[in-house]
């Protein structure tokens, strides 16, 4: 994972002229995955996985009809609250603001192309790894004779 920190004008600049390929306002943050770098990566040949909110997934989809999208859901909201607090790095507001969010993203999961429930590691783990593993492109050197 690489981050790439820019002044506020450069971000708007790159949004104005079509630079991310996604980008959103999340708390107060504003985060994007430049356009450049992902055809960068797909056009040697790579698997790329975003993780992104559902506002950035729905503009991928949109502008990269042909991405595939898994929605990883937590098992419960009394699961996710446990783990949000667990964390211990973040105040009981910002906790709230997290479940609110998670209430609105969790109704719109079923629009994407596959749910994994993360309520075992290494299960979902392993789901993620064989969808990813389903729709990676084929090379020739992948085919057998």
């Amino acid at each position: 994972m690489h981050y790439i920190f820019l002044a506020a004008e450069e971000f708007d600049r790159l949004i104005s002229e079509g630079g991310f390929l996604e980008w959103a306002e999340v708390h107060g943050n504003r985060y994007g995955t430049l356009r450049s770098t992902v055809e960068e990566q797909m056009r040697a040949g790579r698997t790329v996985i975003l993780e992104i909110d559902p506002q950035g997934a729905e503009q991928v989809r949109r502008l990269m009809p042909s991405a595939v999208l898994v929605f990883i859901a937590p098992p419960s909201f009394v699961e996710l609250r446990r783990r949000l607090e667990g964390r211990g790095s973040e105040t009981p507001e910002q906790i709230e603001r997290r479940l609110h969010r998670a209430v609105a993203e969790l109704e719109i999961a079923d629009t994407y192309d596959y749910v994994i429930i993360n309520d075992d590691v290494a299960r979902a783990t392993d789901e993620l790894a064989c969808i990813v593993e389903s729709h990676a492109p084929r090379r020739l050197t992948d085919e057998k004779d």
